[in-house]
C-alpha cells in the first residue's frame, strides 16, 4: 500500500447558498452565457441584456433596453449610445440586481453594447450591494485598430467600478487550434476558456473550503493585475489524478508550459474534491507549483464536495507580468510579407531602432614641429607663401543694355525718393553688389 494515501478522508463541508446572478451583456455575452451548463451552475439566475430586438436568448431572463435614439436596432457599435442607454435604464438595472449578493458579467469588449452597458451595469450592481466579477475578452488584431482601442477603453471603465475582471483576449484561443481553424470555431473556443475560468471562480465561491479563500481576497488579486492576469482551470478522476492534473496544468495553452506563472507576482490556488481527497494530492500539486513560481505570493484554498468523489479540480488565477523566455524571438514575415503571428509582429516602422553610437577613437598625439616648420605651414595658410595664387581680375557691376521698358500707367509717375536714393531700382544696383 501506498504510504501517502493511508491518510484519512477528509470529511465533507457543505456548500454556501448565495443569491447569484450571470448576465450575458450584448451578442457576444448572451452567446456564453447560453453555453454554461445549468448543472455546473445550479441556483444562479441567468440574465440576457442586449439592445438589438433580433437577438434572442434561450434559458435565461431576457431584458431589452429600449431607446426612442435605437428603435431597437442596437448600437451601431457605438459605446456611446450603449453607455446612454443604460445611463437611462439605470434604475432598471438596479432593480434587477437588488437583493443578490454576486454578480457576473460575461461581455466581448470593443462593440457597442458590452462595452458601454457593462460598466454602467457593474456599477448598479455595486450600488445595490453585490460583489461584481466581470469576466470578458478583447477582440483579435484582425478586427481592427478601432475595436481594440474601444476595447481597453471599456476595459478601464468597468476595471474602475467592478470588483474584479477577468479578461481574455480572442488572440490566445488560436494557440488551441491550427492555422486551419474556421473563424467561428476560434471564438467558441475563446468563449470556453472563459466559461471554464468562470466554473472554477464559481466553485471557489460556493463551496466552503476547509482552507478558505475569502472572495475580497479574490478581488484584491484580480484587481492589482487584471490586465496581465491569466488562469486555467483543470479536472482529473481516478487514481492517479494529483499527477494528471499536475500534466494538464503543465500543458494548458493559457499557462504557456509554465512560463505564465514564472514571473507572476500573485497565484491563487483553488482545489476541490470529494470526502477521500488525500493530504498527498495536495501536497503533490502544491509542491510542482511553488517550484514553477518560487518568488511569488501563493494563496491557496481547497474544498470538498461530495460530487466531486473520485475527482480533483484545481482553479488558477494568476497575475502580474509573465516572464518571457530568453530564447523566445520576434516572429519574423512570411514571404508574402504578412506576419505569422499578430501580436509578434515587430517591423522597423512600428519600432524604429536607434543607430548604436559608435565608440570614441583614440587619436595619436601631433607630432613635435620645429620652430622652421611651424613658420613654413604658417605661411602657406596665410597665403605669403611662394606657391600663393596671384589675385585674380576684380569683378565690376555693370548695367546690361536693355530697353527700357513702358511703364504703362505708372510711366509719368515720378520716381519713389527716399534719403537720396530711388526705391524704383534694384537693390543690387543701388547698393552696387556683384551677382555671381
Amino acid at each position: 500500500m501506498d504510504p501517502e494515501n493511508t491518510s484519512q478522508p477528509v470529511p465533507p463541508v457543505e456548500a454556501r447558498k448565495r443569491a447569484v446572478t450571470i448576465f450575458g451583456v450584448g451578442t457576444a455575452g448572451i452567446t456564453m452565457a447560453g453555453q454554461l451548463a445549468s448543472e455546473d451552475f445550479t441556483g444562479a439566475k441567468l440574465v440576457a441584456l442586449n439592445t438589438d430586438h433580433s437577438v434572442v436568448a434561450t434559458g435565461s431572463e431576457m431584458i431589452h433596453l429600449e431607446g426612442k435614439l435605437l428603435r431597437g436596432l442596437g448600437t451601431g457599435g457605438d459605446p456611446e449610445r450603449g453607455r446612454g442607454l443604460a445611463e437611462e435604464h439605470f434604475q432598471r438595472l438596479k432593480t434587477t440586481c437588488a437583493g443578490v449578493e454576486v454578480v457576473f458579467l460575461l461581455a466581448g469588449l470593443g462593440g457597442g453594447t458590452g462595452t458601454g452597458v457593462c460598466p454602467v451595469l457593474a456599477r448598479a450592481a455595486r450600488e445595490s450591494g453585490a460583489l461584481v466579477l466581470a469576466f470578458v475578452t478583447l477582440p483579435f488584431v484582425c478586427e481592427g485598430n478601432q475595436r481594440q482601442r474601444l476595447a481597453r477603453q471599456g476595459l478601464d471603465e468597468l476595471t474602475t467600478v467592478a470588483d474584479g475582471v477577468i479578461c481574455l483576449p480572442h488572440q490566445m484561443a488560436a494557440k488551441l487550434l491550427d492555422e486551419h481553424a474556421g473563424f467561428a470555431d476560434t471564438f467558441r473556443a475563446s468563449a470556453q476558456l472563459l466559461i471554464e475560468g468562470l466554473r472554477g471562480v464559481w466553485r471557489l465561491l460556493m463551496h466552503r473550503g476547509l482552507i478558505e479563500i475569502h472572495f475580497a481576497e479574490l478581488c484584491a488579486v484580480l484587481r492589482a493585475g487584471h490586465g496581465e492576469s491569466c488562469f486555467a482551470t483543470v479536472e482529473s478522476a481516478g487514481l492517479g489524478r494529483a499527477t494528471a492534473t499536475i500534466e494538464k496544468l503543465s500543458a494548458h495553452p493559457l499557462l504557456d508550459g509554465g512560463q505564465a506563472l514564472a514571473g507572476a507576482e500573485t497565484v491563487l490556488v483553488s482545489l476541490l474534491g470529494g470526502p477521500d481527497l488525500a493530504m498527498a494530492d495536495v501536497n503533490r500539486v502544491m509542491s510542482e507549483l511553488n517550484e514553477h513560481c518560487p518568488k511569488s505570493r501563493i494563496i491557496m484554498g481547497a474544498a470538498v464536495d461530495e460530487s466531486f468523489r473520485d475527482r480533483l479540480a484545481v482553479t488558477i488565477i494568476a497575475t502580474g507580468r509573465p516572464a518571457v523566455s530568453a530564447k523566445r524571438e520576434p516572429s519574423k514575415p512570411e514571404k508574402a510579407g504578412l506576419p505569422t503571428s499578430m501580436p509578434g509582429f515587430e517591423t522597423e516602422l512600428l519600432h524604429p531602432t536607434k543607430p548604436e553610437r559608435p565608440g570614441s577613437r583614440h587619436l595619436p598625439p601631433a607630432p613635435a614641429l620645429s620652430l622652421e616648420q611651424r613658420e613654413q605651414i604658417l605661411a602657406q595658410q596665410t597665403g605669403k607663401s611662394g606657391r600663393a595664387r596671384k589675385p585674380g581680375p576684380r569683378m565690376k557691376q555693370i548695367t546690361l543694355p536693355l530697353d527700357i521698358v513702358n511703364k504703362g500707367r505708372f510711366d509719368k509717375s515720378e520716381p519713389t525718393i527716399h534719403k537720396g536714393e530711388d526705391l524704383d531700382l534694384p537693390t543690387y544696383v543701388r547698393r552696387g553688389v556683384a551677382l555671381n
